[in-house]
């Protein structure tokens, strides 16, 4: 009986416990439900109350992972937010920080917030991506963020920060980019920076730093990147920049640096650019430099240029950068090697060509090639630009192919003898050289060099086997050779391109005459965007009011009743080109596949056909009517590159379907006011 007894207090026990054990679990799953359920509501509430999603809610939902740039995780805690080019206005304080402990994305970028970086932003300890970059933020940078320990990015550039960069800034131990270009930052270079090894690009330029590079710059073995352009900077350049073995652009120009180039420069062996220029620097160029692309002018530099610099210059012109060049300015300080009778003081970059030519002609041309264009080998190449040679006219005068004595192939643009005499095509050749001059990119024509006389005025080009784009698509065997995919390629090519000049270059530069004779291809098939006579660099203190110009048929409307040139009138432009690198000639249709080139046959891969609809559903999204209601470059670009646009076949997509596609730019309503 004892036994038994036992036995059956045993089980009682055992289904007691069980059954405390069962409720403890329920209890503590509900209080973890309820505690889920109270933070998903203090973030939605947080977003609520900066006004940012006013009008952003998408209708019948209170879900607010389902809101426009809102990523949520499984828990329904959010952990991206992502307000890109939204217009969002206010301060950058009214959305409550604390509320998002799990926020790891927040890209902000390119919006008008103002006051400053509250404190509060120190509480996202698991943020790795921070953007703020293109507002109005003012004030300094809080010592708070040094407390965002797993920050991996951080973009500050382009506000109107002041004071000093705080030194807690060494705390971000994961920082592998940062940039806090074109603000007020001041103050010396905080040396706490030097402890974030895992830097691989600092952007410090455009700011007003002072004192001298410090010595533990050399701690930051992964740098790649490198940048103090533009600031107050005195000094020596330190040898330990000698220990930077990673490096592959560095531009130290627009400083008050002194002294002489240390030789550990030389250790450079990966460095692609390195621009020294408008400094005080002396002495002679090291002979252990590698050859790159360089940049030592306006400096008290003197000796001779080593002949491996000589002889193996560029063969491309350095990118806009957002920099400000407030004089013309040569790669090389003319002190070096040249007498002052030979500068020709139009020129912004470019190596000085020296020419053989009589002495009636021009005796330099500037550009990129190979330092050794002969003013006689280009009169020899054309027969003194004999028709024969000539593969194209237009009215600002003809373009004829040379080929080199080394078997280089350039194209040259040679405006008519008459309209050099005509100031207008005058000053768009004067136009079309300094934009070219100053701008590099994979899918912008190379201007080699040029030949500025009122006898004489042509461009040296790269030269492009397939010629325009406009008749490659009018010719039936070669629109045939342009399949889908090149199709596609060349609407990429051109979106990075004017994404560049857009918003890469300081002042922007809008084209004004983007159109398929404007895109030329070369043997591959690869697009580059040409002919700048007609582009204006945008500046933000003027009215930027115009005269009309472009192609007609691919002119933006706007242009018509109000004079005005933006970026979008190029967005527009885009929109032509990229319809019409797609579709045929024929009368209009209503379903996409109807549109199609009717010469090529229809795609069947499904990756080629989703690149399709997402260039035609960016094309209508650049034709809308109301400028600010088309995307910008940048984002097209990034768009096109990324977007997984609906998964459905060609004959299924309606042209009235895709104008209402609101999935592919979110944004859209945010632009129309």
């Amino acid at each position: 009986m004892a036994c038994a007894f036992c036995n059956t207090c045993r089980a009682v026990i055992v289904f007691i416990w069980a059954a405390l054990t069962l409720l403890i679990v329920h209890v503590a799953s509900a209080t973890n439900i309820s505690i889920h359920v109270a933070a998903s509501e203090i973030e939605r509430q947080a977003l609520l109350n900066s006004g940012w999603w006013k009008d952003r809610i998408p209708h019948n939902t209170s879900d607010h992972c389902n809101w426009v740039g809102i990523t949520c995780d499984y828990k329904g805690s959010i952990t991206h937010i992502e307000l890109v080019e939204c217009s969002i206005k206010g301060e950058l304080g009214s959305l409550n920080f604390s509320c998002f402990p799990n926020l790891q994305y927040l890209n902000l970028w390119n919006n008008n917030l103002s006051g400053s970086i509250p404190p509060q932003i120190g509480s996202l300890s698991n943020l790795k991506y921070l953007n703020l970059r293109w507002n109005n933020l003012i004030g300094t940078t809080p010592i708070e963020i040094g407390s965002l320990r797993n920050l991996e990015e951080l973009y500050l550039r382009s506000n109107k920060l002041s004071g000093v960069l705080p030194q807690e800034i060494g705390n971000l131990k994961s920082l592998i980019w940062l940039s806090v270009m074109y603000n007020t930052v001041g103050g010396p270079i905080p040396s706490t920076l030097f402890r974030l090894t895992n830097l691989e690009r600092l952007f410090l330029g455009c700011n007003q730093f002072n004192g001298t590079i410090p010595r533990e710059i050399g701690n930051l073995k992964n740098l790649t990147h490198l940048s103090i352009i533009t600031n107050k900077l005195t000094g020596a350049i330190p040898s330990t920049l000698g220990h930077l073995t990673s490096l592959l652009y560095l531009d130290l120009s627009f400083n008050q640096l002194h002294s002489f180039i240390p030789l550990e420069i030389g250790n450079f062996s990966a460095l692609a650019e390195l621009d020294l220029s408008d400094n005080k620097i002396r002495g002679t160029i090291p002979m252990t430099l590698h050859p790159m692309f360089l940049d030592m002018s306006f400096n008290n530099l003197e000796g001779e240029i080593p002949t491996y610099l000589r002889d193996n210059p560029p063969n491309s012109f350095p990118s806009c950068s957002q920099r400000h060049r407030l004089a013309p300015s040569f790669i090389l300080s003319v002190k070096i090697f040249l007498p002052l009778t030979l500068v020709l003081a139009f020129t912004i970059f470019g190596f000085i060509l020296l020419l053989k030519g009589k002495s009636e002609n021009l005796k330099l041309v500037t550009g990129g090639y190979d330092g050794k264009i002969l003013y006689e080998d280009l009169i020899n190449a054309t027969e003194d630009f004999h028709i024969r040679y000539c593969i194209g006219t237009g009215g600002y005068g003809s373009v004829y192919k040379a080929e080199l004595p080394d078997g280089k192939v350039v194209a040259l643009k040679k405006l008519h003898q008459s309209e050099t005499e005509d100031s207008a095509f005058v000053e768009s050749f004067q136009n079309e050289a300094r934009v070219l001059s100053t701008v590099r990119h994979r899918n912008i024509v190379k201007l080699y060099g040029f030949c500025l006389h009122k006898r004489c005025m042509f461009f040296i080009y790269e030269y492009m086997e397939r010629g325009s784009l406009f008749y490659v698509l009018r010719d039936d065997d070669e629109a045939i050779e342009l399949n889908w995919t090149r199709r596609v390629n060349i609407v990429k090519s051109v979106a990075h391109a004017l994404s560049y000049l857009h918003h890469d270059c300081t002042p922007s530069i809008v084209h004004r005459d983007i159109s398929s004779n404007n895109i030329l291809l070369n043997s591959n098939l690869e697009a580059f965007v040409a002919d700048f006579g007609t582009a204006r660099l945008l500046h933000v203190d003027s009215s930027n009011r115009t005269l009309r110009a472009g192609t007609y048929g691919y002119i933006a409307p706007e242009l018509a009743y109000t004079m005005v040139v933006t970026e979008k009138c190029d967005v527009y432009s885009f929109g032509v080109v990229a319809l019409e690198s797609l579709s045929s000639s024929s009368g209009p249709k209503i379903m996409l596949i109807d549109i199609l080139d009717q010469r090529l046959s229809p795609p069947v891969n499904q990756k080629i056909i989703q690149d399709i609809i997402l260039v035609s559903t960016t094309a209508l999204a650049c034709l809308r009517s109301k400028p600010k209601s088309r995307p910008t470059m940048q984002r097209i670009s990034q768009e096109l590159e990324g977007k997984t646009p609906m998964k459905k076949g060609l004959k299924e997509i309606s042209i009235s379907e895709m104008r209402n596609q609101e999935m592919f730019w979110l944004h859209e309503s945010d632009n129309t006011q």
